[in-house]
């Protein structure tokens, strides 16, 4: 019955990829803490007060404040702000962990803010699954234990969920460590376990609430490779939340930026390097490396008469630090071409003024 199941939501989860639906959407979300909660939500201009005056009013906290967004399928989608932005919060309220005071969550097609406490338990124990800054992992359970558990909740019989857990231990490569407990692996490889737990089930989303930050850079560097190589291979719509922003850029197809519960902009890393939305987004990315992050699309420009077609072709979405060394070494402007369309040149001094921006911005005193 489990394995019927699992065919049954893979073949929904590939019918919903090839028609390009949303899995999910939001509308207008509010979540207001707070006694005067829905006058907050229904007033303009109690809204639109900073967090500091709208407390001192109010007597409310607005943790997220109008957010509108979607995300596709088999995207990383990644929320980032500083603290007190309304990020973890609004990860809570797309599953409803925390109520909103709100708005809509469409939740592939289904109205989650319509759901009952069985309709809830069924998405979670089904459809998305939750990894945490703290593993919360079950220290009296050995690994492959804590690994099956919500296939234990679940029903799936001990051989089936076994079978289950093995594959998806191999697969975030904690293979031989089944037998271990918690309390003897480090921190990485807990959070390996965590990762494993919420695969086993073969949710549709993944949602991710700063799940590296309390560990060492070289391991939360590894655990990062492992979320892309993950991705790649389970091709898992995800919804990550972080305040680092070299996380976002590395991790994200999207990128939501919040402040104050609100959303200040949404794209692309590259657009957000690129074409910040305002101050505050500039000073986000200040020191980011343009050229490891901008794509050719972002410094060609148009062929000049003088400019001789006949030189080598690239991409325009070809970084621009991977391009660097083919535009130097041409002899003539590299043409960026995509589907046979001719969409511009780059040449050494498209490239070089990039080199120079760069150089300019790591020699200024702050």
């Amino acid at each position: 019955m489990a394995s019927s199941a699992t065919t049954t939501d893979q073949a929904a989860t590939t019918e919903q990829r090839a028609s390009g639906d949303d899995v999910i959407v939001v509308r207008g979300l509010w979540k207001v803490f707070g006694p005067k909660a829905d006058a907050v939500v229904a007033s303009p201009e109690l809204g639109a007060l900073s967090g500091r005056e709208l407390l001192a009013r109010t007597g409310c906290t607005a943790a997220v404040r109008a957010l509108e967004f979607s995300v596709r399928p088999g995207e990383v989608f990644v929320v980032m702000g500083l603290s007190g932005s309304g990020k973890s919060t609004l990860v809570r309220c797309l599953t409803r962990l925390i109520e909103p005071t709100a708005g809509e969550l469409i939740f592939e097609g289904q109205d989650l803010g319509a759901a009952d406490a069985k309709q809830l338990r069924d998405l979670r124990r089904n459809k998305f699954s939750m990894v945490f800054q703290h593993f919360g992992l079950l220290p009296h359970r050995r690994v492959i234990d804590n690994v099956a558990y919500g296939l234990e909740i679940k029903g799936v019989s001990k051989a089936q969920r076994t079978t289950r857990a093995q594959e998806v231990i191999e697969l975030v490569g904690l293979g031989g460590n089944e037998r271990s407990y918690p309390d003897q692996l480090s921190g990485g490889m807990q959070q390996r376990v965590g990762l494993a737990r919420a695969l086993a089930g073969d949710p549709d989303v993944l949602f991710f609430d700063e799940p590296f930050s309390a560990l060492d850079p070289l391991i939360r560097r590894d655990m990062q490779n492992e979320v892309i190589r993950l991705h790649h291979e389970v091709g898992k719509t995800m919804v990550f939340i972080t305040h680092d922003l070299s996380e976002a850029l590395k991790l994200g197809d999207r990128i939501l930026i919040m402040r104050d519960g609100k959303m200040v902009q949404l794209g692309a890393g590259d657009e957000l390097v690129g074409a910040p939305a305002d101050d505050y987004v500039r000073d986000f990315v200040r020191d980011v490396s343009r050229a490891h992050v901008l794509t050719l699309r972002w410094i060609m420009r148009e062929p000049r008469p003088d400019d001789e077609l006949d030189g080598p072709e690239l991409a325009p979405d070809v970084v621009i630090q991977e391009a660097t060394r083919a535009v130097l070494a041409a002899e003539k402007p590299v043409k960026v071409v995509e589907n046979g369309k001719l969409l511009g040149v780059v040449g050494d001094e498209e490239i070089l003024a990039i080199i120079a921006d760069q150089e300019g911005q790591e020699g200024a005193v702050p």
